[in-house]
């Protein structure tokens, strides 16, 4: 943790935010933020929060002292990206627009006629875009309890190759990780 002192003595009491305010005022712990998690406003509180905590402005009910020992709140840089410390980031934003609509990226889902049995929304790295990646045969069966077919289905896509989420392959090797797709309830891996 940064020097908690220095901003302990740079804040007073009528400084605190108004989110801070309400979780004193309605005895709301902070482990129960009234900003969304991960959103700039919910690190500024649990920062503003730890100085409270250090500085003895803050009932000890509404605090975690797990929470109290952590960096949460405070951010680092992590392959050249700012991130935040101690807050578990997705691989990416959960959700997105696409052609006008909010859509989940990365869960891919059965689509109704076509020419292709599923799709999933991704977004571009190169563009920064989201777009649709459609996969797989509609005439055909997902054949995954069987383990020779996804032997040989693996070897001959060379699943182990395919790291772009935005290509349809990606996505085809990795179709045994949703069983929900396809009726199954066991989770499968290719390779």
């Amino acid at each position: 943790m940064r020097d908690l002192r220095k901003l302990i003595s740079e804040m007073s009491q009528d400084t605190l935010s108004e989110g801070l305010r309400h979780h004193i005022a309605s005895a709301t712990p902070i482990t129960q933020p009234v900003f969304r998690p991960g959103s700039d406003k919910f690190f500024d509180l649990i920062k503003e929060a730890r100085i409270a905590w250090a500085r003895g402005d803050l009932d000890p009910q509404l605090i975690d002292p797990w929470l109290m020992s952590t960096d949460l709140g405070e951010w680092g840089i992590h392959e050249g990206k700012r991130v935040p410390l101690d807050f578990p980031m997705p691989e990416e934003i959960a959700e997105a627009e696409y052609k006008g609509r909010q859509v989940e990226l990365g869960k891919p889902f059965r689509v109704s006629g076509g020419g292709h049995k599923f799709a999933v929304y991704v977004r571009d790295p190169k563009t920064g875009n989201v777009k649709k990646v459609q996969f797989g045969a509609p005439g055909l069966k997902v054949k995954l309890n069987n383990p020779a077919r996804r032997k040989s289905f693996a070897a001959r896509h060379r699943c182990e190759q395919k790291n772009d989420k935005t290509a349809p392959g990606y996505w085809a090797c990795r179709i045994g990780r949703y069983p929900h797709l396809f009726g199954g309830k066991t989770y499968y891996k290719w390779w």
